[in-house]
């Protein structure tokens, strides 16, 4: 018998896997797409802080950033506030990507949660922000 955690482990495997195959021929790793996801929602954000919201080490990010940066699709800005830190912007090269990327994204979405309603789908979100609080509220994370 599968538990919870197991379960949504899978699902987000497998979502993920699909998504991988449908963003390829854009070329577009995991790594590069899921990066540009959370910069489409916090753009100019630490890079350390989007490792964390990426779920990867700042080593592997920085990679993940250089090539993105050679593709001319993000760039590293000095943090005012913190002289070591950089924080990363989407250009305006990246927007015409973007746009294709979230149309592959959101038909994949839409498949995925055929025949759920709006109120289930906002519930099930409402449940997993709950979880997430109390899993940040374990770890010590305040995201």
């Amino acid at each position: 018998m599968k538990t919870l955690g197991m379960s949504l482990a899978c699902l987000v495997r497998q979502w993920r896997w699909l998504n991988d195959e449908r963003l390829k021929p854009l070329g577009l790793t995991q790594s590069r797409w899921i990066t540009l996801t959370h910069l489409k929602y916090e753009d100019g954000i630490q890079q350390h802080q989007l490792a964390r919201r990426v779920g990867v080490e700042s080593p592997s990010l920085v990679r993940t950033l250089d090539g993105l940066e050679q593709l001319g699709l993000v760039e590293r800005r000095p943090c005012a506030d913190d002289r070591r830190g950089k924080r990363v912007h989407l250009t305006p090269a990246v927007r015409p990507l973007m746009d294709e990327m979230d149309a592959v994204l959101d038909q994949t979405r839409q498949q995925v949660l055929a025949g759920l309603s709006e109120q289930e789908i906002k519930e099930f979100n409402r449940m997993v922000e709950h979880i997430n609080r109390n899993l940040n509220g374990i770890c010590g994370h305040k995201e």
